[in-house]
This record gives structure tokens, C-alpha cells and sequence, in this order.
């Protein structure tokens, strides 16, 4: 074999050498290009805040505590020329609420045979002790309480002649002093006592009005 074609072997086989046996170099980057690429990770998705949710239900409203049950009335006080006019027009005939039967029937028996507006006095001290924290709270609690009313029978009231006209004008004057209808000579006072009587108490007391034959106090 000649030199030259020895030389040209040596140099075929260098050449598949090289392309089957790569340098670590090439032999690093053919195996990276031959491996699967790793696809990257999906970017998380982005949170969108839920929607409010509304839920369907009835709303519920307590209703303001009622007035006492008392008949509808007319504006009576413009109309009436006098506390008795306006006694005239109160419509005494309707169903009476408890509480203002309590109050009809102080007025009744204190002071049935006083003028009205003596009467429409002692149910403003009813009124006002009633909204008063020293005494019971409702027109029932301040005429039953112990040792002020002397025509109570215990927590009982003596029974009324329903039909008589003293009743209806004690129911009339009662609804009146409930509605603030009228003002009242003694509308502050809280006490009062016949003027036949000298309690104790008066000393201690603010006078306010004679009415007849009862005295007013605050």
C-alpha cells in the first residue's frame, strides 16, 4: 500500500469517529437536543374574587307598639268651644280598653261629683305618675297600687254603673286626659287630696290648683 493511500484511510476514519463517537462537548449537546423537551408549567391561573351571592328572604320589620285600643277621634279639641263641648263629642259608646277603663274608673270615683275639669285633674295625676319611674308604669299599676286610692278593694275595683251618665262623662274625660285633648289647671301635679283633709305630705309638696274640693300638688 502506498503512503498516500494509507494516509487517505487514516483520514475516512477519523471522520466516522467523529460523527459516531462525538467530543464530550458535542456529545453533551447532541444528547440535550435528543432528550424531550420539558414543556414549562402553565402559569396558575388568575384568582377572580367569587361574586357576591344574594340571598332571597323576607325582611322582617317589628312593628311600633300600638296605641291603646281607644276610638278614632275628631279633632275635637279645634272644634270644641269648652272642655264640656268636648266632653260632648267623645263617642263613649265604643269597647273600652283596659287600661283606660282603669283610668275612667279613678276618675269616677274620685271626683264623679266635681266639675270636669276638676275631674280631667285627677286623671292627669293618673297620666303623669304613670310616666313617672317612682310609680307603676301602665294606668292600672298607679291605681292599684297599695295606700293611694281609698275606693280600691285590694287590686279591685268596686263595680260601676256602666249605664249612668256620670260614667260616660269619667270615660269621655279619660279618653280626653289620654289624647292630651285639653289642658288641665293642675297637668304637672302628682298628688292631690281632698280639701277636707290635711295629709302630712302637703308640707313637702309644690301647691299648684284648687279645683273644687280637691287640691293639687306636684
Amino acid at each position: 500500500m502506498s503512503r498516500k493511500t494509507a494516509t487517505l484511510g487514516a483520514i475516512v476514519a477519523l471522520a466516522l469517529a467523529t460523527t459516531l463517537f462525538p467530543s464530550g462537548r458535542d456529545a453533551a449537546a447532541l444528547a440535550e437536543a435528543a432528550s424531550p423537551t420539558e414543556a414549562p408549567a402553565p402559569a396558575p391561573e388568575e384568582q377572580v374574587p367569587a361574586a357576591p351571592r344574594f340571598i332571597s328572604a323576607p325582611v322582617v320589620q317589628p312593628l311600633p307598639p300600638q296605641d291603646r285600643a281607644v276610638p278614632d277621634l275628631p279633632d275635637a279639641a279645634g272644634e270644641a268651644g269648652s272642655l264640656e263641648q268636648l266632653v260632648a263629642m267623645i263617642d263613649t259608646s265604643a269597647p273600652l280598653d283596659p287600661e283606660l277603663r282603669c283610668l275612667a274608673g279613678a276618675v269616677y270615683f274620685e271626683a264623679r261629683g266635681e266639675p270636669l275639669t276638676g275631674q280631667l285633674a285627677v286623671a292627669e295625676v293618673i297620666l303623669n305618675r304613670a310616666a313617672d319611674p317612682r310609680f307603676p308604669a301602665t294606668y292600672c299599676g298607679v291605681v292599684r297600687q297599695k295606700g293611694q286610692f281609698s275606693f280600691m278593694r285590694g287590686r279591685h275595683m268596686p263595680p260601676i254603673p256602666t249605664a249612668s251618665p256620670a260614667w260616660k262623662r269619667a270615660r269621655a274625660i279619660a279618653e280626653i286626659a289620654h289624647r292630651g285633648l285639653w289642658e288641665s289647671r293642675a297637668s304637672a301635679a302628682m298628688f292631690f287630696h281632698a280639701r277636707h283633709v290635711s295629709p302630712a305630705w302637703r308640707h313637702s309638696k309644690t301647691r299648684l290648683a284648687q279645683i273644687d274640693t280637691h287640691i293639687f300638688y306636684r
